[in-house]
């Protein structure tokens, strides 16, 4: 029984936490698609484009969002010009690597989809917007060998690959923000994910000039399954009256040596985000722990995001960044 005992976990240990075999090579990506154009997207294509100098193809429902990724990129080159970081050459070069079309373009999908070797999804924390994307691009011929990164920060990434054809090449690529400054990508390995498709992201992560975490198939992963429930106590303390949202924030960011308190934190993510995540958390572990703050339902009800509505734990109407 010993024995049997020792055995079974051996195998249970061997299924947890898999590695990569050092002798697996990844394939090498030339073209690579972003979908979905906002903050994250962007970033993930200026640092594709600069650093792994490899062309990106920017892909968006909406046209506004287009638009404003295509000047990001434009305002960012020059910003990096200006400081001497890139020559007229490098920003020349850089910008040469860009296209833009819209998801709802089927002549221009089946035109660019068919050459991607790699594909970053970076829409909204949403199943079901997620696996329309997925639907999208193989209906516009993705090669069947090409890698479908997702940057979710909390969502499954074996129950994101389920209906796609090939979800041993599915996996979870989550890119901390803002993308072109943070230098982590936390790497999630979905039950079905092939030894190539982690081999292939690791490199490109590499070739990003970014550091990697690996994680399991969890419930907000490593970097959430922390950072969430730590954020959402923040609220909770709010809410209770223990501290101002300025004493909560500079109790932390002075008392623990961190860059900002959880509440300004909040706000920079985007207070939507930060409660989906939670409701992942909760849902699928299961534990009243992860239950999201009240507050925090309340200030995303009443429309409370953060900066990027200019109001969220701190007004920033009057602010200048």
């Amino acid at each position: 029984m010993a024995a049997l005992l020792k055995g079974a976990c051996a195998s249970a240990a061997r299924s947890v936490g898999r590695g990569l075999a050092s002798s697996v090579t990844g394939q090498k990506v030339n073209r690579m698609g972003v979908v979905g154009c906002g903050q994250m997207g962007t970033g993930i294509a200026i640092v594709a484009a600069r650093h792994a100098q490899i062309e990106v193809v920017g892909l968006d429902a909406f046209p506004a969002s287009l638009e404003r990724s295509k000047q990001f990129v434009q305002d960012w080159a020059s910003k990096e010009a200006k400081k001497g970081r890139m020559t007229d050459q490098d920003v020349e070069a850089f910008l040469g690597r860009f296209s833009f079309h819209s998801l709802a373009d089927d002549a221009a999908m089946k035109a660019e989809v068919p050459s991607l070797d790699f594909v970053v999804e970076a829409v909204s924390e949403n199943l079901d917007t997620k696996q329309a994307c997925y639907d999208a691009l193989q209906a516009a011929g993705l090669p069947a060998q090409s890698v479908l990164a997702t940057n979710t920060s909390s969502i499954s990434i074996t129950k994101l690959a389920a209906k796609v054809a090939r979800p041993e090449r599915v996996i979870g690529m989550h890119f901390m923000n803002p993308v072109p400054v943070m230098p982590l990508v936390e790497v999630i390995r979905g039950l079905r994910t092939d030894d190539v498709t982690l081999a292939t992201t690791l490199q490109l992560c590499t070739a990003m000039k970014k550091e990697t975490s690996t994680s399991e198939d969890r419930p907000g992963f490593i970097a959430n399954r922390i950072l969430m429930p730590y954020i959402n106590e923040a609220v909770f303390a709010l809410q209770d009256g223990v501290g101002t949202a300025e004493d909560i924030d500079k109790t932390l960011k002075l008392g623990t040596n961190v860059p900002m308190g959880p509440l300004t934190l909040a706000d920079f993510i985007g207070l939507d985000t930060c409660l989906s995540i939670m409701q992942v958390l909760h849902r699928d572990l299961g534990d009243s722990k992860y239950r999201p703050a009240p507050l925090l339902v309340n200030y995303v009800e009443a429309g409370w995001l953060g900066k990027k509505t200019k109001r969220g734990f701190y007004d920033y109407r009057d602010r200048k960044s």
